[in-house]
């Protein structure tokens, strides 16, 4: 009982004020990390795959309105290598093609993402490398390590062992030979180190779906080997793991208290706001009050929502404000790319004009809850809650993030520098400068129905452009405008 009432108070505390952090602030204290799964291929990528992979269940066979994997287009904007499928054009009408995450250009320009979005570190999910999908396992990894450090993300290897029969021992000689001997990756300055460690994380421990059977002493042994290796291991662990029922195998604790950090699955479990102070009420409270009594970093996961959960940011939002008023160490995002499970953070299609229009009514679009958003809104969403995770703005209840705004980048095709998301309304040269835009700016995405007047001169003198959609490379305005621009004047519609 007394044990019992000491946790309760400890829980209590953790809430009123900032948790006791048991690691400085480094590659994971302290950041956003998101969960990067790299796993779509597409048949004519080049991939040792070779297949419409996570694309579609029939993997030999294009996607199609009956042959589909996924219950979200992607927006395809600003991808440089597309593959066609089998379905209907666009709404826009556009070919209805998907990207390879096999393609440099891919991981690039999503890395990119996570740099103009706030997202800290990527967590790059290696399923079993001894499997069929290894070869295209590795090709990621050596993708990640170019992208990585040319965007200035940090990285870490995220183990899911899931049906991985020989985990025990082959996950060492993985560690060992591929990922040190053979790619070098911990040599690269791209990868993520906390305490001075590089970090790996270790996701399945402990579930008892049948689908990752392994003992306490196996996955302890796995744990300490890492550790005598010299690494700080994360535990991807059940939701309930501290109480070792519901999603986990009983007499669990020990190994879930071997980790340096925790970072409990969320997904399928909260899908609304009301979810989401349940779980903290019922299982957070008490799993940052345990972790700080027991020196273990804390690492909760934060989603977007899947289909008709996500409440145009609403629900993210909240996740971000509990997480964050609870204390927490660290954040997970789940995932970055995910569009197979509909919880991904990275672009996605707006309207019916960037889907195919014979996507059907399994597949929704951002605006399936009437309010329209913009492709990158999640992104932003994530760059504000990592702000809040920071103290670079405050608590608050409120997500600050619009759902529709207008973005600069300081290069064409929306690569660069990005400023903040800008809003109807009037902006001087200081102005636009405080919120982010760069000096030179050479590309802007506007909303469907806004438009955006630019100027030369400051305070909307000179010549001016009027933009009313997406203009990737202002050097094709007449005459060009690439880096003139010192002021501008933003209208969206009424309904808005």
């Amino acid at each position: 009982m007394l044990r019992y009432i000491l946790s309760s108070a400890l829980a209590l505390f953790c809430f009123a004020a900032p948790a006791f952090a048991a690691s400085p602030p480094g590659d994971v204290v302290g950041k956003i990390t998101v969960g990067y799964q790299g796993w779509f291929a597409c048949i004519g990528d080049d991939s040792p795959i070779n297949s419409w992979w996570h694309w579609a269940p029939n993997s030999s066979r294009p996607p199609s309105p009956k042959n589909n994997d996924i219950p979200c287009w992607p927006d395809l904007r600003e991808y440089t290598h597309l593959y066609p499928t089998a379905y209907a054009n666009l709404g826009n009408g556009q070919p209805a093609s998907l990207f390879s995450s096999y393609d440099q250009q891919t991981v690039d320009r999503q890395f990119l993402w996570m740099r103009q979005n706030g997202c800290d570190t990527a967590a790059l999910q290696r399923f079993n490398p001894y499997s069929p999908e290894g070869s295209n396992r590795n090709a990621m990894l050596a993708a990640i390590l170019q992208a990585a450090p040319a965007t200035g993300r940090k990285f870490y290897i995220m183990y899911d062992v899931s049906g991985w029969k020989n985990m025990q021992s082959e996950i060492k000689t993985d560690w060992i030979d591929v990922i040190q001997k053979t790619y070098h990756a911990l040599d690269s300055p791209a990868y993520a180190h906390q305490n001075g460690k590089p970090v790996v994380c270790i996701w399945g421990f402990g579930f008892n779906d049948g689908n990752r059977p392994f003992s306490a002493a196996a996955c302890l042994d796995v744990i300490q080997w890492f550790k005598a290796q010299g690494c700080y291991v994360i535990g991807g662990v059940p939701t309930w793991w501290r109480t070792s029922d519901h999603d986990s195998y009983p007499d669990f604790l020990g190994v879930y208290s071997a980790f340096d950090m925790l970072s409990p699955w969320m997904v399928g479990r909260i899908g609304s706001i009301r979810d989401s102070d349940s779980y903290l009420k019922n299982t957070n409270l008490g799993d940052q009050a345990y972790c700080n009594a027991h020196g273990i970093d804390y690492q909760p996961c934060v989603l977007p929502g899947g289909n008709g959960q996500r409440s145009h940011g609403d629900l993210m939002w909240h996740e971000f404000y509990n997480m964050i008023k609870l204390g927490c160490q660290g954040i997970y995002i789940s995932m970055f790319d995910e569009y197979g499970e509909a919880n991904q953070i990275a672009k996605t299609a707006e309207d019916a004009s960037m889907e195919p229009t014979n996507a059907g009514p399994r597949m929704f679009t951002l605006d399936q809850d009437g309010t329209r958003c913009s492709s990158d809104y999640y992104l932003r969403l994530t760059a504000d809650g990592g702000k809040m995770l920071k103290g670079q703005i405050v608590l608050t209840a409120t997500r600050p993030t619009p759902p529709e705004c207008v973005r600069f980048y300081q290069q064409a095709g929306y690569a660069g520098d990005a400023s903040q998301s800008l809003v109807a309304g009037s902006y001087t040269q200081s102005q636009l400068a405080s919120l982010g835009v760069p000096n030179a700016i050479a590309s802007a995405q506007v909303p469907r129905g806004w438009t955006v007047t630019l100027y030369t001169g400051d305070n909307f003198t000179g010549p001016s452009w009027a933009l009313t959609s997406d203009t990737s490379n202002f050097s094709t305005l007449t005459p060009k405008a690439i880096d003139k621009i010192s002021s501008c004047k933003i209208t969206s519609p009424p309904s808005s």
